[in-house]
């Protein structure tokens, strides 16, 4: 069974690589990025491919959206997201509709290798797996106000930057670094649903999320 790994972490990248490859599969190739990701998915077209959410240049939801492309481009291949988070945005529409061929599941709740590889065997031969978790969080995100998707950190960036403060004064007022506040905005900016467009738009749209949720 030929398999496609996406991850950006060399040591999980390269662990998911040994693990597989010890089952039987054949790994056609393991990258970092999503762009490299569906650069060997148009060369190899394997039967399954596994992906992380978070990856390279912006660590938001990268490799979902690559997921979705891949799903409307290739349907015949199986999709198994592997991750430490539920994005809403792009998972319900990666779950929407036709579930064929399809899973996600979350790295910290999986217990059992054996479970993992028969899911990851499911998914390539056409089933869905989700982890229950997934499930409870989308559906619970779907009824509550998007304020409610940011984590506390996250909310301290968006106070700040409704105090007018620049990337710098927040990593400054919060003792984080100038890189770390640029992911969390970025962040902020996918889970409060905010179009794409220049980043001082979004940071004016996502202002006034906030002072209209406060």
């Amino acid at each position: 069974m030929r398999v496609v790994i996406a991850e950006d972490s060399v040591l999980l990248r390269e662990g998911l690589v040994r693990l597989l490859e010890r089952a039987g599969f054949t790994v056609q190739a393991a990258v970092g990025t999503a762009e490299d990701l569906l650069k060997e998915i148009e060369r190899e077209q394997p039967e399954v491919v596994v992906t992380d959410v978070r990856m390279p240049p912006g660590h938001t939801d990268e490799g979902l959206r690559a997921a979705l492309v891949i799903r409307r481009q290739w349907p015949s291949i199986g999709v198994l997201v592997l991750s430490q988070y539920v994005e809403e945005r792009y998972a319900t529409d990666l779950l929407a509709g036709e579930t064929s061929g399809v899973g996600y599941l979350l790295k910290d709740r999986i217990a059992d290798v054996g479970d993992f590889l028969d899911g990851l065997r499911r998914v390539a031969s056409g089933g869905a797996v989700l982890d229950p978790e997934v499930v409870s969080q989308l559906l619970v995100r779907r009824r509550s106000d998007p304020l409610e998707r940011l984590t506390p950190r996250e909310l301290d960036v968006l106070k700040s930057m409704a105090e007018g403060r620049s990337n710098a004064g927040i990593a400054e007022a919060l003792f984080v670094s100038e890189s770390a506040v640029a992911k969390h905005i970025n962040s902020i900016f996918g889970k409060l649903d905010l179009p794409s467009a220049d980043n001082d738009h979004r940071r004016v749209l996502a202002v006034l999320k906030f002072l209209g949720g406060a």
